[in-house]
C-alpha cells in the first residue's frame, strides 16, 4: 500500500498542469487535472519510466513497443505527451545527425520498406486517387478527395500543361498525377517510381483509365534517367525528402539536365523549420527515422532555393502549403481510426501502432510549424532569356473542373467520416 500511495504522489507531481489520465496495472487511475481527454494504460510497473522521459521519440516508443496503450485519440495523446515533454522545461530540438550517404541500394530499399508496405493497406485511409501527399483546399471543408483533385489540377496548373507536352512525374507515386495530367491536359506522362507495388498498381491503373498511348510508368531511379529523353515539364511531389542533404545538389541537376530550355520544374516537399535541417522538435524525428521513413532528411526551403539557383534553376514562385498539410493529415488519422480493425488484418497492430502515431504526430508538427511544405517554381531559362509564365496567377484561381464518379458528392469532414463508419 505505502508502495502504491508513493507511486500515485509521484504521477500526481508529474502529471501537474498536463491534461492526462494513467491508469496503473492494478486499475488505479490518476488524473490530477481532472479534465482529461485521453489516457494511458501502463502494462508493468517498469512502463512507468517513459513518464518520466524529457522527449516525444522515448514516448513513441514505449507506445510503439506496447509498454503502454492510449484510451482516446492518439491526436490528443500527442498533444498531451508534448506538455509532459515540455513540464520538465525546453523542449529539446532534437539530435544532429550528420547527413548520410545515399547509394542506390540504400535509397532502393528506404522506399520500398516505407512505400511497399501494401496497397490494401494504403488504400483504406487515402483518397480515392491514392495521392500520398499534401492535398489542395481552398476553403478547408473539402473532403479529402475533392481536396487532392485541387491539389493534382493546382500542379497542373503552375506547370501550365498543354497538349502533347512532354511530362515527367519524379516519385509517381501509384500514378494520380500522370493519370490526371494525360487526362486533363493531354501530355504525354511518364512517371518514375522506386516501389514496386506502386510501380505494378500504377501500371494496372494507366491500363484500366485507358491511358496506354499517354502515360508510361518506369520503376527507376532519378539517377538513371537519360538526359537525351528530354522533358517540356517536371514535376516531383513528395520524393526529394529521400534525396539527402548531401545529394540535394545532383537531384537538381539531374532536373535540370532532363528539362529542356523553356521549361518548369516544380518541387514539392517537406522542409525543416530550422535551419540545421533538424525535422521536429523535441526528438519526433528520430521517432519517424527509426520507424517509418529510414534515411530520410529535411532541408530547410533556403537550402533547397539555394541548391536550385547553383543548378542553373531561375525561381518563379514560392508557396508554403503548412496548413494545407495539417488538414490533409487530420482527413488520413481520422480515416485510419475509422478502418484500424482493417488495417491490423493487413499489418499487424504494431505497425498500426507506429502509423496511428505517425499521421497524428505529422499534423501535430505541421500545426506547431516544427516542419512545413513547399512547392517550389522554377524555369531553366532560353537562350534568348524569354520568360515562361503569364504576368499574374489568375490562371491558378479559375474554375476547377472536377471529374467525379455518378452519385459522388463533396462534402464536409465530419460527413465524410460519417459515411465511412
Amino acid at each position: 500500500m505505502f508502495l502504491k500511495s508513493f507511486i500515485v504522489t509521484l504521477l500526481e507531481r508529474r502529471l501537474a498542469g498536463v491534461p492526462l489520465r494513467v491508469r496503473l496495472w492494478d486499475g488505479t487511475e490518476v488524473d490530477p487535472s481532472g479534465r482529461a481527454r485521453v489516457g494511458v494504460i501502463l502494462s508493468s510497473p517498469s512502463a512507468l519510466r517513459y513518464l518520466w522521459a524529457s522527449d516525444l521519440s522515448s514516448l513513441a516508443e514505449g507506445y510503439v513497443e506496447g509498454r503502454f496503450g492510449i484510451d482516446g485519440r492518439v491526436e490528443d495523446a500527442v498533444k498531451a505527451a508534448e506538455m509532459l515533454c515540455r513540464s520538465r522545461g525546453v523542449l529539446p530540438s532534437g539530435a544532429r545527425r550528420r547527413p548520410r550517404r545515399h547509394t542506390r541500394g540504400r535509397d532502393l530499399r528506404a522506399v520500398q520498406g516505407h512505400y511497399d508496405l501494401s496497397n490494401d493497406f494504403f488504400s483504406l485511409w487515402l483518397d480515392r486517387r491514392m495521392t500520398y501527399s499534401c492535398a489542395y483546399f481552398r476553403s478547408g471543408s473539402e473532403d479529402i478527395h475533392r481536396a487532392q483533385e485541387q491539389k493534382l489540377d493546382y500542379i497542373c496548373r503552375k506547370l501550365m500543361l498543354k497538349p502533347e507536352e512532354r511530362f515527367l512525374d519524379i516519385g509517381c507515386g501509384w500514378g494520380a498525377l500522370i493519370s490526371w495530367a494525360a487526362r486533363h491536359y493531354g501530355v504525354k506522362a511518364t512517371g518514375i517510381t522506386l516501389s514496386r507495388r506502386q510501380y505494378e498498381y500504377a501500371c494496372a491503373r494507366v491500363n484500366s483509365e485507358g491511358l496506354t498511348g499517354r502515360c508510361q510508368v518506369r520503376l527507376l531511379d532519378y539517377r538513371d534517367l537519360r538526359a537525351e529523353e528530354g522533358f517540356d515539364k517536371i514535376a516531383s511531389v513528395g520524393m526529394f525528402e529521400h534525396v539527402g542533404l548531401r545529394n540535394l545538389s545532383r537531384y537538381f541537376a539531374a532536373m535540370t539536365r532532363l528539362l529542356r530550355r523553356g521549361g518548369l520544374f516544380l518541387n514539392h516537399g517537406i522542409c525543416s523549420a530550422q535551419l540545421d535541417g533538424i525535422w521536429t522538435k523535441g526528438g519526433g524525428g528520430d521517432f519517424i527515422d527509426r520507424y517509418v521513413f529510414p534515411m530520410g532528411e529535411l532541408p530547410h526551403v533556403s537550402h533547397a532555393l539555394r541548391e536550385m539557383a547553383a543548378q542553373g534553376f531561375e525561381v518563379a514562385d514560392v508557396e508554403c502549403l503548412r496548413p494545407h498539410y495539417a488538414q490533409t493529415l487530420l482527413h488520413w488519422s481520422r480515416r485510419f481510426d475509422i478502418r484500424l480493425g482493417e488495417a491490423q488484418r493487413l499489418v499487424g497492430e504494431r505497425t498500426c501502432r507506429v502509423w496511428s502515431l505517425y499521421l497524428a504526430g505529422c499534423r501535430h508538427a505541421f500545426q506547431r510549424g516544427w516542419i512545413s511544405v513547399y512547392q517550389i517554381l522554377a524555369c531553366k531559362g532560353s537562350e534568348a532569356g524569354g520568360w515562361p509564365l503569364p504576368w499574374s496567377r489568375q490562371h491558378l484561381y479559375e474554375a476547377f473542373p472536377v471529374v467525379r464518379s455518378p452519385g459522388d458528392k463533396a462534402g464536409s469532414l465530419a460527413e465524410e467520416l460519417a459515411g465511412s463508419s
